[in-house]
């Protein structure tokens, strides 16, 4: 029946991570137990009081539709959320809430792109942008970055693939699938080559802001170079940080007309997000904060194990990341001893012969790579291991 498809569908693919998950499910269905390192979501149960309030919510009768974009309170908190931890001021109008981060995205991209347009996404990238670029009848221009420049994309690297088409440039520190942050200097060079292109907008992808450790406090581009504000749009969420994943809510910040505009998006496909979690979300950003230490410090805690582990083990490479709960390391040596094609027939051996989920780079535009989820358990993640280091 695809004669009834439209091109459009037919030239994106199927999400990497949820084909990883759906398949181990599987598996698991039939009794086979399996280790999951492929998902991104904290194996932490959403926070008591987060609950408490959904549930108030709904004893108080908040079940009807809201404004498009989030309730006033809900928007409120964001707000005060980018003065507080940010430093940051936005308007009513100039936020909007959404069903997930990855809405947030794709109304940007319906928004603001047309055919011709061209987006810079450096890779390794989270699985989503380039099919929602696609999606969009624009064009993806994927700059690669490697394990020897920390999986950070350079000012020199971005200055070359800007062209009198590129509309957009996509951000994301901590990121996913690496872990990888920028630093304040690194973003600052980023930042000097793109006052110099006035029409480009850019999208900084903060959803992983509280997950990462070490001294440096959070930054993002806008926080590094407020003269960019203007033309940047912030997406994060309450799903990693606060274990909300399944509540699906995402925020954006940025320019008026842009909001608008993705507004007007999300009016005409979802309407508002959930009125019940949009007051969940509302306790998450301005109640008790302390999960985010709990969840961090068991996330560096596993970190440190992967990362030692997975060196141990011949042919594998595997750097520290900063954020996120991720380990991307480098196969090639073990899919050469395995005598197996690639990173797709690693991650499908480690499936049905290891009994191991993992999401191999490709998925994320880096071909040699795979990535490991340490957002589980401590058990698991020394399961996983001892399983493949036993090939």
């Amino acid at each position: 029946m695809s004669e009834f498809l439209s091109q459009r569908v037919q030239k994106v693919k199927p999400s990497a991570t949820l084909a990883v998950t759906a398949k181990a499910n599987e598996l698991k269905s039939k009794g086979i137990q399996i280790v999951p390192m492929g998902s991104g979501e904290p194996d932490f149960d959403t926070p008591i009081n987060i609950q408490k309030a959904a549930i108030q919510a709904i004893n108080n009768g908040e079940t009807r539709y809201t404004a498009v974009d989030g309730t006033p309170v809900l928007k409120q908190a964001i707000i005060d959320k980018f003065k507080r931890e940010n430093n940051l001021d936005y308007t009513a109008t100039e936020v909007m809430v959404s069903s997930g981060g990855k809405q947030v995205f794709y109304n940007l991209c319906q928004a603001v792109l047309d055919e011709g347009d061209e987006v810079i996404i450096p890779a390794p990238y989270w699985v989503s942008y380039p099919d929602m670029v696609i999606l969009a009848d624009a064009t993806p221009v994927v700059v690669k970055t490697g394990l020897e420049q920390d999986f950070k994309i350079t000012p020199e690297q971005l200055k070359a693939n800007i062209s009198n088409k590129t509309k957009l440039f996509i951000i994301n520190s901590p990121s996913n699938p690496t872990g990888a942050v920028y630093t304040h200097a690194e973003l600052q060079a980023l930042a000097d080559v793109l006052k110099n292109h006035p029409k480009i907008l850019i999208i900084t992808d903060d959803i992983y802001e509280h997950i990462r450790w070490g001294n440096e406090r959070f930054i993002n581009i806008v926080m590094v170079e407020p003269q960019l504000k203007d033309r940047t749009i912030i997406l994060n969420g309450v799903s990693k940080g606060y274990a909300m994943t399944g509540w699906r809510i995402g925020y954006g910040a940025g320019p008026e007309s842009v909001i608008k505009a993705m507004k007007k998006i999300q009016g005409q496909s979802t309407s508002n997000p959930c009125s019940i979690a949009q007051a969940a979300a509302l306790e998450a950003l301005n109640g008790d904060q302390s999960i985010i230490d709990i969840m961090v410090g068991a996330f560096e805690e596993r970190h440190e194990y992967i990362v030692n582990a997975l060196n141990a083990i011949e042919g594998v490479e595997c750097p520290r990341s900063q954020g996120a709960f991720y380990s991307f390391p480098r196969v090639e040596g073990l899919i050469k001893r395995l005598d197996l094609k690639d990173d797709v027939e690693f991650s499908t051996y480690c499936l049905e012969k290891l009994n191991i989920a993992l999401v191999p780079g490709s998925a994320f535009g880096a071909p040699g790579y795979v990535r490991f989820s340490f957002a589980t358990s401590m058990d698991n993640i020394k399961q996983a291991v001892e399983r493949l280091a036993s090939v």
